[in-house]
């Protein structure tokens, strides 16, 4: 693995990285432990975000619990009763509130309104791509180092670097922070340092 990419699931126990990679994985990496009553064992998608499985039974009752694919974008059912939308194009029928004003420019455009939103839409996630992946490295790193480094020296001032950029300021602040902390920490954070 590239040390810049981010692993799709990590857990830790404490300040040590248990385990890095796919679901299966990990829930295999960190079953034992938990089958022996070791608490503190923390496992974090790729947005660091916590998440939790049920482990009870054996692995194979572990694992045969897990989603298919929890890191999908695509929603489950997105709550739109079935028949709505074309479900086999990818189309999922949702409400948008706007204002009138709006909804009459949305009519006038070609294609009507569900095709100029999605024109919007599209154009804006090609504009923002690049501020729209710092905006989700930072996240991700400041939502981790709160978990994991919160308490540890110059917590503050690391964010506060990686917020404003500051690449060198904040590996000087994390380089004090136990390694397998560290080292995560700032591969979550690379892309908010690669330029455009």
């Amino acid at each position: 693995m590239n040390p810049n990419d981010v692993p799709s699931y990590v857990a830790f126990r404490g300040e040590r990285l248990l385990a890095e990679g796919e679901l299966r994985s990990v829930v295999a990496a960190i079953k034992p432990l938990v089958d022996r009553g070791e608490a503190g064992v923390l496992v974090f998608d790729c947005a660091s975000q916590q998440v939790d499985f049920d482990l009870r039974g054996s692995l194979a009752d572990a694992l045969a619990r897990l989603p298919a694919d929890p890191l999908s974008s695509e929603p489950v059912d997105g709550g739109v009763p079935r028949g709505r939308g074309r479900p086999k194009l990818g189309v999922v029928a949702r409400e948008v509130t706007l204002l009138p004003r709006h909804w009459e420019w949305l009519g006038r455009q070609r294609g009507g309104a569900s095709v100029a939103l999605r024109r919007l839409v599209d154009e804006a996630r090609r504009t923002s791509a690049d501020t729209d992946r710092l905006r989700a490295a930072q996240e991700a790193a400041h939502r981790f180092m709160t978990v994991m480094a919160g308490d540890r020296p110059d917590y503050e001032e690391a964010a506060r670097a990686l917020f404003a950029g500051e690449r060198d300021k904040f590996a000087r602040c994390t380089q004090a922070w136990p390694a397998d902390i560290r080292d995560h920490a700032r591969r979550l954070a690379q892309p908010s340092w690669l330029p455009g």
